[in-house]
């Protein structure tokens, strides 16, 4: 174990991603529900993946981490095929759910184990959230470029968007009434 890092700091740590994680997903299930069926197979250069190889990559992998985290060891399963984005997106839900019930349900000394990541990384288990986090991010930030050139709407990530221009929430107390 690294010097300076407590127990406490590791539970600490993992309640802190897992909560963001959980935000994060909330995001990524909008950006895959605007995939529509139809014009999935967009990519927008011969290169690139397909739209929906695109959302089954972030789901799979997005699940892929959190049961590796969980089982202390990382497996190369290579991505599902979802026949639609309904699918997609039950899928990524039930799973991302279950996967960080796994994770919080770990002990300190598991999510210190240190885990070897394909000969890259051997970090305490733990700090794959953080990895998890940046991957998915990046990807959805990608598929969430896609969406338009397909005919769909852009949902909002971290604010507005065009399509869903941010809204202010609703409060029973002005200025006014707080003073």
């Amino acid at each position: 174990m690294s010097q300076g890092i407590t127990p406490e700091f590791i539970l600490g740590y993992r309640a802190m991603m897992l909560d963001g994680l959980a935000r994060e997903a909330e995001c990524t299930k909008k950006v895959l529900a605007a995939v529509p069926d139809d014009k999935s197979d967009y990519r927008p250069d011969p290169h690139a993946r397909t739209a929906r190889e695109l959302a089954s990559h972030i789901v799979c992998a997005d699940v892929s981490f959190l049961d590796g985290i969980a089982n202390l060891a990382f497996g190369m399963e290579g991505d599902k095929q979802f026949a639609t984005t309904a699918e997609t997106v039950a899928y990524y839900d039930e799973h991302m759910k279950s996967g960080i019930a796994r994770v919080q349900e770990m002990t300190a000394e598991q999510l210190m184990t240190p885990v070897n990541f394909f000969n890259v990384f051997n970090l305490p288990a733990v700090f794959y959230l953080g990895f998890l986090n940046n991957h998915s991010i990046h990807h959805r930030g990608e598929l969430a470029v896609y969406l338009r050139p397909m005919g769909s709407k852009c949902p909002s990530i971290y604010g507005g968007s065009y399509d869903e221009p941010f809204q202010m929430p609703e409060t029973t107390e002005t200025a006014e009434t707080a003073a």
